[in-house]
């Protein structure tokens, strides 16, 4: 199987959006004609008159930031320029982890409502409880701040003091709480065993520690499950917004013995590349259901794509996002980075999803709860202004509905799946069979 295979490092970047790769040098650019150098002149003089003459002094860094970012953003919707701070952001994110508190947080009542501490982190051990609000964060108010404004002050480098003002039920008083803070690994895969004999495994992003929390999840349910009642298992991929391209083939790869995972094309073709699975299937062969909506997106939308060629697993849901192309992040030193859209992804059977999606083997609607009802658009790659015309895109487009609801009982298209395993449903394309994919994926 690829593991820790060399493979083209990719950055997980924010929202249904984004699967990139990060290459250490640049590739060199061609010249461009007089045209162009003439255009860029233009471009300076007008710079300049702003610069010199706007109403009010404007930010040159803005400027020159927003200028080519309007540049970046004409080509198509996942294509940027990063400031400094933005890709730090993002490596970050990829990393899966930062410098911070451990907990997980909601905004309620204009206060920070803490859902719960995470277990063995600085917050747990400074007695940090669920339930607790956070007033103030070393002595600034939170009334007035936005939830991402109030979790970048609570992050920091590590071994440094915060000190909150936590409102708890039952107190007479606020409470002074001071917590150091320390490196705080976000978990990338949660599982746990539905109706004592299904692995659920839900894949929440493809950071870089995704596939050894996957590993871990599958070892637990195994050492919980005997081999001989273990029906198999549920890869759930809903409201997954994408991630690091090796970690969505090593993903893939834990599923399968063979085949071609993935293939990207650039505007050549000799940028082709392709990426094959091999020996070592982490579940042994037990049946594997994939779930998907359409939150379900890039690096998601590999492994989906992948299973469902290769026949390894039955894909149930709605339609996924369709976001099949490739980002390049470019260092641009302290400046940031430009992020840069420059090849389509597709699936083992040749297809490419941009602007389609993956098509469910067995459709599964989720209905929307009351209050949701008319406020939740479903959206997909299709539908993003500027996007690139994927070569299989019909009016029909890409994604459809992104929800899932907390409580399992009231999820459809997980019940369903279930139903699936305990044979209270039937479909044809349960249980998949890898036998069969020979002669539907080309090669």
């Amino acid at each position: 199987m690829i593991r820790r295979a060399s493979l083209v490092i990719v950055g997980a970047l924010m929202g249904a959006t984004a699967m990139s790769v990060i290459y250490s040098a640049g590739v060199p650019a061609q010249a461009a004609g007089a045209s162009t150098y003439k255009e860029l002149s233009i471009f300076g003089d007008v710079f300049e008159r702003v610069r010199a003459q706007y109403v009010t002094p404007p930010d040159e860094e803005k400027l020159v930031e927003n200028a080519i970012n309007g540049m970046l953003t004409s080509l198509d919707p996942h294509s940027s320029f990063m400031n400094a701070k933005d890709a730090d952001d993002m490596r970050t994110q990829t990393r899966g982890e930062f410098g911070g508190l451990g907990i997980e947080v909601t905004m309620e009542n204009e206060l920070v409502k803490v859902i719960a501490p995470i277990d063995d982190t600085p917050a747990s051990k400074a007695g940090i409880l669920a339930g607790d609000y956070i007033s103030e964060i070393d002595g600034q108010a939170i009334r007035g701040l936005k939830l991402e404004e109030a979790v970048e002050k609570m992050r920091g480098a590590v071994n440094t003091p915060i000190k909150l003002t936590v409102i708890r039920q039952g107190a007479d008083k606020p409470l002074e709480i001071t917590v150091v803070r320390d490196i705080i690994a976000v978990r990338a895969v949660k599982s746990r065993v539905e109706g004592g004999d299904v692995g659920y495994v839900r894949v929440i992003s493809f950071t870089e520690k995704t596939y050894d929390d996957l590993e871990a999840a599958i070892k637990k349910i195994k050492a919980d499950v005997p081999a001989d009642k273990l029906k198999g298992y549920v890869l759930d991929l809903r409201l997954n917004p994408g991630g690091l391209l090796d970690q969505a083939i090593n993903v893939s790869d834990a599923f399968l013995e063979r085949g071609e995972v993935v293939s990207t094309r650039g505007r050549n073709a000799d940028e082709t590349r392709r990426f094959n699975a091999g020996p070592g299937d982490l579940t042994d062969g037990k049946p594997v259901i994939v779930l998907i909506n359409g939150g379900s997106a890039s690096a998601s939308e590999i492994v989906a794509g992948a299973l469902q060629d290769l026949k390894r697993a039955t894909v149930v849901g709605t339609r996924s996002f369709g976001k099949g192309s490739v980002q390049t992040i470019i260092p641009l030193g302290d400046a940031g980075a430009l992020r840069l859209t420059t090849a389509l992804y597709y699936t083992p059977s040749g297809k490419s999803i941009q602007g389609t999606g993956i098509n469910p083997d067995i459709r599964v609607d989720q209905p929307l709860p009351p209050e949701l009802q008319g406020k939740l658009k479903a959206e997909g790659e299709s539908s993003l202004k500027g996007h690139i015309q994927g070569n299989a895109e019909t009016e029909e487009g890409s994604g459809s509905a992104a929800y899932v609801p907390p409580e399992t009982k009231d999820d459809i298209q997980l019940n369903y799946a279930l139903d699936l395993f305990h044979g209270t449903k039937t479909d044809p394309s349960f249980p998949a069979s890898p036998d069969k994919a020979a002669a539907a994926v080309k090669k």
